[in-house]
């Protein structure tokens, strides 16, 4: 059988490794236009619940990772000078580069040699070819081929983010918000590493704009992010990597497969970076993937609708709750009028998957110093 794969960043790696796992005389060729150390970003974050998913799945994936990362419980949210912890929420977190090479690694030991620097503009490298796989992000050549076999629908968040990192390793994913000279920001942050953080910084559309940020240079809207945030840095500074101003884009894709050929991770759909990673959900595809072609001997005229119609309910789900959670920070200046221990509630709530109760029963002690609060403020 002939697989080709467009893209050698997880999702594309992961998903030849599992391939040839399952089918070792498989003839796997992947194609990724960057070098093989190229990787934009950070940080990649797990929730508790996601390695829960990957270790069931796929225990020899988890063992190689699970290693590397860092860990810790809760999420704080920073807001007018006061720290408020939400508990029970477990994260791990490693860099992206870390991350791809141990996929290199495991892809190498089962065989499958990718080609680095070679950009494919015409899917007709992979004539003959039983299954085509589109590993290869947003901007997908598989999908571009034939969009309207796809249903394709992308369109634009208004908010503003630009992904940085920083030497300064922080204690728990924290949210923290800052009204400003411009206008209101906001920063996403973690540790994926004992001395490295992902900084995603994020304002609306007026802040971009009194700030001037469209026409400077990286280095001096860098400096400002940096005064912004200057009690968070305590020293440290900001780590420029492509670190470019953008909108986030929201794909969707009615139909996940056109002829043998097949979407994946970005290629097939995004989701908000303030509720879950891109990487994990992409990896949940590939297993549902693999496990479609496996149920159906590799007959991909039947794996491929048998894939979308296991995993699509699970998406959708995961998805819209992303985009209740896109939509929440879409307007997380007028949030920030809320007093810190509010905000942290609407922040909890944001998603519309859970109630005030279902989060008391993961966050027991937020909920409880809430209620207490809000009981104070009634007297």
């Amino acid at each position: 059988m002939r697989i080709g794969i467009l893209g050698a960043g997880p999702a594309g790696l992961y998903a030849a490794t599992l391939i040839k796992r399952a089918k070792p005389d498989a003839d796997i060729q992947i194609f990724d236009q960057s070098p093989a150390d190229a990787t934009w970003g950070f940080g990649v974050v797990f929730s508790k619940r996601a390695l829960e998913f990957l270790r069931e799945g796929d225990p020899e994936t988890a063992d190689l990772i699970e290693p590397k990362m860092e860990t810790w419980d809760g999420i704080t949210i920073s807001h007018k000078g006061e720290k408020v912890k939400v508990d029970g929420i477990g994260f791990s977190a490693i860099g992206r580069l870390e991350m791809l090479k141990l996929f290199q690694q495991q892809a190498a030991k089962v065989g499958v040699k990718p080609i680095y620097d070679m950009r494919i503009d015409s899917l007709s490298v992979f004539d003959g070819a039983d299954l085509v796989i589109a590993a290869d992000g947003l901007n997908s050549v598989v999908r571009a081929e034939a969009p309207q076999s796809y249903g394709e629908k992308t369109y634009f968040l208004h908010n503003r983010f630009c992904w940085y990192g920083t030497t300064k390793p922080f204690e728990t994913l924290t949210q923290t918000f800052k009204e400003t000279e411009y206008g209101f920001f906001n920063v996403h942050h973690y540790r994926f590493s004992p001395n490295q953080s992902t900084f995603l910084v994020e304002c609306d559309e007026v802040a971009f704009r009194n700030a001037g940020f469209e026409n400077m240079l990286e280095e001096e809207y860098r400096k400002i992010c940096e005064g912004i945030f200057v009690e968070e840095f305590e020293g440290h500074a900001l780590i420029n990597n492509n670190s470019i101003w953008r909108r986030f884009p929201v794909l969707e894709n009615a139909r996940w497969y056109h002829k043998n050929r097949v979407l994946v991770g970005d290629a097939l759909h995004t989701a908000h970076y303030s509720i879950g990673s891109g990487t994990r959900l992409a990896m949940e595809d590939v297993i549902a993937l693999v496990d479609a072609l496996k149920e159906n001997d590799f007959d991909v005229t039947k794996a491929l609708p048998a894939y979308q119609e296991k995993r699509q309910p699970v998406l959708t789900k995961l998805t819209a709750a992303a985009l209740s959670s896109a939509l929440w920070y879409e307007n997380f200046g007028e949030h920030m009028a809320l007093d810190p221990w509010e905000l942290a509630r609407s922040y909890a709530l944001r998603s519309g998957r859970l109630s005030i109760e279902d989060v008391a029963k993961i966050s027991p002690r937020f909920v409880e110093q809430l209620n207490l609060r809000e009981k104070e403020a009634a007297l």
